[in-house]
């Protein structure tokens, strides 16, 4: 990972590891439809409308910060996605799933409706594209499925499996249903095993982490 050169316009864009997956399927399946832009590295507090030169000065700072390469963790980049809100918006959309954390048996199975907050100036509201929940092992679940989406992009991203290294998996849909994993042998010699669970608001941009801890039953 580097810095980029900020004295010029530059387009860096490369694949993350999920579209590295898709890619590597080598089926046919692999088409760029959509994009979304983000300000993971702008600090906002840096906007000075107090410069003495004038307003053409007040984002100096901000336009001045570096801007670093993309890398292919997902998990890690683009976290901040830039969206488009009604104008006069007084606040930001935020996500409640329900719940602060999640804790599972072995076995058990949830299942999560988010909802968007202070969005479209409802107290609570779901999205109509729904929501893309990432959950960072899959290795931890029997099932993982997201449900109530049946546009194309939602059912080619539900149908895709996790093939390489790669132990996350994302799914798309305004219901979010997980199963624990019945495996003993992932546990080892520990009683817990622990993950976490991203959620985005795909018309929002609101997004959510929290953690998920499956539990071993012993038998």
């Amino acid at each position: 990972m580097g810095y980029l050169n900020n004295t010029v316009i530059t387009v860096d864009a490369i694949l993350t590891k999920k579209g590295r997956e898709a890619l590597a399927r080598n089926d046919g399946s692999f088409r760029i439809t959509q994009f979304a832009l983000s300000d993971d590295e702008i600090d906002y507090t840096l906007y000075n409308p107090n410069h003495p030169s004038g307003s053409s000065y007040y984002g100096e700072a901000i336009e001045g910060m570096p801007l670093l390469e993309a890398f292919p963790d997902d998990q890690q980049i683009m976290k901040y996605k830039l969206a488009t809100l009604p104008r006069g918006t007084a606040k930001l959309p935020i996500l409640n799933l329900g719940y602060d954390a999640i804790t599972l048996k072995q076995g058990a199975s949830l299942s999560i409706t988010p909802q968007t907050l202070n969005y479209l100036d409802n107290v609570s509201t779901f999205e109509t594209s729904g929501y893309v929940a990432t959950i960072a092992d899959v290795r931890l679940m029997s099932s993982f499925e997201g449900l109530g989406v049946n546009t194309q992009a939602a059912i080619d991203q539900n149908s895709t499996s996790t093939i390489g290294t790669n132990v996350s998996k994302t799914v798309i849909g305004t219901q979010i249903s997980l199963r624990a994993t019945t495996v003993n042998t992932l546990f080892g010699s520990n009683s817990q095993l622990r993950t976490t669970l991203t959620v985005v608001g795909l018309d929002s941009g609101a997004r959510i982490t929290i953690p998920v801890t499956i539990n071993k039953t012993t038998t």
